[in-house]
């Protein structure tokens, strides 16, 4: 079995940042892509920002120039720095992988999710 685990969330007023981590734990072969979405009250979750193994990133326009998606490949962890922080981006953010790993003995790959962490951005 594989967990991903975040953490970093918190209450921070307007225009103040937070550092998310994710890490990746238990028999994991390797990690492909890695990314970061998040869901607000009444709507649906999103994309944020993702990541490749080889460190490419994509960005919802949202965010763009204030949000910085990385990861630590010998940590198997994946951050999202936050900046300028507005009280749209208040929403419980989710981190996912795609991750090799074993599962009775075989190799499978699967996507998984951690369970969230919440940002509060006050105005």
């Amino acid at each position: 079995q594989v967990q991903l685990a975040e953490s970093g969330g918190g209450l921070v007023q307007a225009g103040g940042s937070l550092r998310l981590s994710c890490a990746a734990s238990g028999s994991i072969f390797s990690i492909n892509a890695m990314g970061w979405y998040r869901q607000a009250p009444g709507k649906q979750r999103e994309l944020v920002a993702t990541i490749t193994s080889g460190g490419s990133t994509n960005y919802a326009d949202s965010v763009k120039g204030r949000f910085t998606i990385s990861r630590d490949n010998a940590k198997n962890t994946v951050y999202l720095q936050m900046n300028n922080l507005k009280p749209e981006d208040t929403a419980s953010y989710y981190c996912n992988a795609d991750i090799k790993h074993y599962s009775s003995g075989y190799p499978v790959t699967s996507r998984e999710w951690g369970q969230g962490t919440q940002v509060t951005v006050s105005s």
